[in-house]
């Protein structure tokens, strides 16, 4: 399906981690690759930009922190970025210059480009949210399937197999998904589509497009 790759999905000048996504045609597939990327690049930051503060964790100096989060270990959080009170980011983590992350919201093994928003009660796992991104309050990604077996991205008649047990969703640049909305494992969702609250999205949205429910995807105007 159009607009499923990296190319086609994110502006790969408003990440940190741009380079993660040399080598793959499909972002999913720098999964497994994220936590000795940030080992690796950590190692090559600016200490008068960031802040080294425990094993394989930078902060950016102009970040705002807040006392009650908790940082785990192989996360980098860039400038300007903003990490509320209780949030629980628990490793593998790239929080993108300008992105805030809420309070009682939980990532894990994730990439969240430039000015990503996931403010509220939000849990994002195995996932990689496009530049602007942003979920609504109650919004979550779901990262394994109930029966455990690995992930299959559902595209126009297409499934393309992942490999992968845990992979949460996709989200392209300036995604808008609804408050209590979930992204079921193997969600993609091309860049600048909306998602309505109260929404259980499954398998891949083309870009430009408004996920009313699973038998009604409009093209925006």
């Amino acid at each position: 399906m159009k607009g499923l790759t990296i190319q086609e999905m994110y502006t790969l000048e408003e990440s940190i981690a741009a380079e993660l996504f040399a080598d793959a045609v499909y972002p999913w597939e720098v999964l497994g690759n994220i936590s000795s990327f940030i080992r690796k690049l950590g190692e090559t930051l600016d200490p008068e930009r960031f802040e080294q503060k425990g094993e394989n964790i930078w902060i950016a100096r102009s970040a705002k922190v807040a006392p009650t989060a908790f940082i785990g270990e192989n996360v980098i959080i860039d400038e300007e970025a903003e990490v509320r009170h209780g949030a629980f980011i628990r490793g593998n983590a790239i929080v993108g210059k300008s992105a805030v992350v809420g309070n009682s919201t939980e990532l894990k093994n994730v990439v969240l480009f430039n000015r990503v928003q996931v403010p509220h009660y939000n849990y994002v796992g195995d996932s990689i949210l496009g530049y602007k991104a942003h979920m609504g309050a109650g919004s979550i990604t779901s990262n394994v399937k109930s029966d455990k077996t690995l992930v299959v991205v559902h595209a126009e008649g297409e499934d393309i197999s992942t490999g992968l047990k845990k992979f949460g969703a996709m989200l392209g640049d300036e995604v808008e998904v609804g408050c209590n909305s979930v992204l079921n494992p193997g969600t993609v969702i091309g860049r600048n589509s909306s998602i309505y609250p109260l929404s259980s999205v499954r398998g891949a949205v083309k870009p430009g497009h408004i996920f009313k429910k699973q038998d009604e995807i409009i093209e925006k105007r």
